[in-house]
């Protein structure tokens, strides 16, 4: 299946390789003791999911490259470029970094 840009739309490899990134991105922002209140809202304090991963972090970046508010609607280059704009502003900004889940080990 092609998106409306015709590049190849995201596998269902990369999906799940999404959230398990989200997942690991919360448990590493938590364990960090950066919560949702420390990165974004402060005055609540709001640990981290990989839901808020999602909504909070990745979509925004998504929408600013893609124009495209849901992971169902990106190519299969889309979520690299989502990532390094995401791990860059995070490494330097929080000192924070995490490995995009790969099965090439």
């Amino acid at each position: 299946m092609e998106s409306a840009n015709t590049k190849p739309v995201r596998t269902l490899q990369q999906n799940k390789a999404l959230w398990l990134f989200f997942e690991m991105l919360a448990e590493a922002l938590n364990d960090a003791g950066l919560d949702q209140r420390t990165v974004l809202k402060p005055g609540i304090d709001i640990p981290w999911n990989k839901d808020s991963v999602h909504d909070q972090l990745w979509i925004p970046i998504q929408k600013a490259l893609t124009g495209t508010d849901s992971t169902t609607e990106l190519s299969t280059v889309d979520p690299n470029d989502v990532y390094e704009v995401l791990n860059r502003h995070l490494a330097s900004k929080l000192g924070i970094h995490v490995d995009f889940p790969s099965i090439r080990g």
